[in-house]
C-alpha cells in the first residue's frame, strides 16, 4: 500500500501581509480638506498694498476709535493677519530649533499614534498592548506637559502675543475708508462666518475619529 504524499503548508499571503500603519483613506481625506479649506481661505485674502497703504493711517481719535478700527480691520482682513500671525510663529520655531523638532514630534505622535492609525491595529510598545483610551490619555498627558511646563509653551505665548499685538497695532492706526465701509457693512458678518466655518470643516476628518474611537 503506497503511502499518500506528505502535504506541504499554504501560506495565505494576504492573511501575513501586514497592515498599513495608518488609515491611508482617512489621512488622504484629512490631507484633501485641508488643502481646499486653505485654498478657500487663502482666494479672501486683501492685496497687501492695500494693507501697508501708508495714506490711510492716522493716530486714533480715542479708545472707542482705536476699538472701532480694529474691529472692522479684523473682519475685512481677516486672511491677512492670520498669515502676519502664522509667520511670526514660523519665524519663532525656526529660531528655536528644539521646540520645533519637539512640536513636530508630538504631533506625529497624535497623528500616527491615534488620529490616523488603522482601528484593526492595536498599539503594541515594548510588548504591552495600549487600548485607545490609554493612548489616548497619555497623549492628551504628554501634550499637556509639552505645551505647559516646557519652555515651548512659553515660546508659542510670547510668539502669539507678538502676532497678536501687531494686528491690533495696524488695525488701530490703519483708518477705513468709505468704500471700506461700504463694502464692510455688507459682507463682513457673512466673511468672518464664512472663516470659521473653512477652519470647523478643516478638523471635521479628525474630530470624527477622535469621536468614533472615544
Amino acid at each position: 500500500m503506497s503511502s499518500s504524499p506528505a502535504t506541504l503548508p499554504v501560506t495565505n499571503q494576504q492573511a501575513t501581509q501586514s497592515q498599513p500603519p495608518i488609515n491611508s483613506h482617512a489621512f488622504r481625506t484629512f490631507l484633501s480638506r485641508l488643502s481646499s479649506s486653505l485654498r478657500e481661505s487663502l482666494s479672501q485674502r486683501r492685496p497687501w498694498l492695500e494693507l501697508v497703504d501708508r495714506s490711510s493711517f492716522a493716530r486714533p481719535d480715542s479708545l472707542t476709535d482705536s476699538f472701532t478700527r480694529i474691529r472692522k480691520n479684523l473682519a475685512y482682513f481677516k486672511v491677512n493677519y492670520s498669515l502676519i500671525v502664522s509667520l511670526v510663529l514660523a519665524f519663532s520655531l525656526l529660531s528655536h530649533p528644539f521646540s520645533l523638532l519637539v512640536l513636530l514630534t508630538l504631533l506625529g505622535s497624535w497623528m500616527f499614534l491615534y488620529l490616523f492609525r488603522s482601528s484593526d491595529q492595536p498599539l503594541v510598545i515594548f510588548g504591552r498592548t495600549f487600548t485607545d483610551r490609554e493612548t489616548l490619555l497619555a497623549l492628551v498627558l504628554t501634550t499637556i506637559v509639552v505645551v505647559f511646563m516646557t519652555s515651548v509653551g512659553s515660546l508659542l505665548t510670547s510668539a502669539l502675543t507678538i502676532g497678536i499685538a501687531i494686528v491690533c497695532l495696524h488695525g488701530a492706526f490703519r483708518v477705513p475708508d468709505d468704500l471700506f465701509l461700504d463694502e464692510q457693512e455688507g459682507s463682513a458678518n457673512a466673511g468672518l462666518l464664512s472663516f470659521i466655518g473653512n477652519s470647523a470643516a478643516t478638523s471635521a476628518a479628525a474630530a470624527s475619529v477622535v469621536a468614533g474611537r472615544v
